[in-house]
């Protein structure tokens, strides 16, 4: 009796085995998201679009249960560099056509669609107690000016506007984005800086933004694209699709960006 009790006790150790199998593998397979598994989607996002694409994060979010969008938000010449360099992301949306060729020369993405489009604006404290009024104020040396540095967006768009007014200016300081740049106004270290007109508008009641025609000559396009590397290719590319959308469209200009 002994050969078969001991046959039988095997027998049904493998069988549960194979049901234990069975029961963890059902519950991965039906949560597993179109992207082959992958439920996260990691978006590097120029700085200037911090607000919009939170926002349009939590939409994604939402429409695509269990599904979480990683930002990594920052100067798009810096975000172009890590990309290239290796780090993993799914989706690119930069400040300019130009940090985006870095990425597209790499044959890292696909090819980009420009979204939207945004110009600059000089920022001042809401007290502007330098008296700034135009873009040539800013060439007084009494008046202490931030912009972004020349090789991201912003500061390459500064350096345009400048130009085409004839304005030369000393800054005090070159921020590697523009978000920082316009911190500086906020606490009240500078008097002036060129930033985007987008964030003007998301500090309204910090800052007041002052239109300058020269702006015009300086605007730039945003692209994005996804990553042909992408760990989450099926996300990466329904989360553009919400960016390119009427939704997307209605977020992005609310907060003062252009139709491209």
């Amino acid at each position: 009796m002994r050969g078969p009790a001991k046959g039988s006790w095997a027998a049904g150790l493998l069988l549960l085995a194979a049901l234990t199998g069975c029961g963890s593998g059902e519950p991965a397979a039906s949560s597993a998201s179109p992207s082959g598994g992958a439920k996260d989607v990691t978006v590097f996002a120029a700085a200037s679009l911090t607000g919009t694409f939170t926002e349009l994060g939590k939409t994604f979010e939402a429409a695509n249960p269990g599904t979480k969008v990683t930002f990594n938000f920052g100067s798009s010449a810096t975000l172009a560099q890590q990309i290239v360099q290796g780090a993993p992301a799914d989706v690119f949306a930069a400040a300019s056509p130009a940090t985006m060729k870095t990425v597209t020369d790499a044959s890292l993405a696909g090819a980009p669609a420009t979204f939207v489009r945004n110009k600059l604006r000089i920022a001042v404290p809401a007290a502007n107690p330098a008296k700034v009024d135009e873009l040539k104020d800013l060439s007084d040396p009494k008046v202490k000016v931030a912009l972004c540095a020349e090789q991201v967006p912003c500061g390459a768009a500064a350096v345009k506007a400048l130009a085409a007014a004839g304005v030369k200016v000393t800054p005090v300081t070159l921020e590697q984005d523009v978000k920082a740049t316009l911190t500086k106004v906020e606490l009240g270290e500078v008097d002036a800086a060129l930033v985007y007109a987008t964030d003007v508008l998301a500090a309204q009641g910090k800052v007041t933004g002052i239109s300058f025609p020269e702006a015009d000559q300086a605007i730039n396009d945003y692209p994005i694209a996804t990553l042909t590397k992408a760990p989450a290719g099926d996300l990466a590319k329904r989360f553009v699709d919400l960016v390119l959308s009427q939704q997307g469209k209605d977020v992005l200009t609310k907060a003062g960006f252009e139709a491209p």
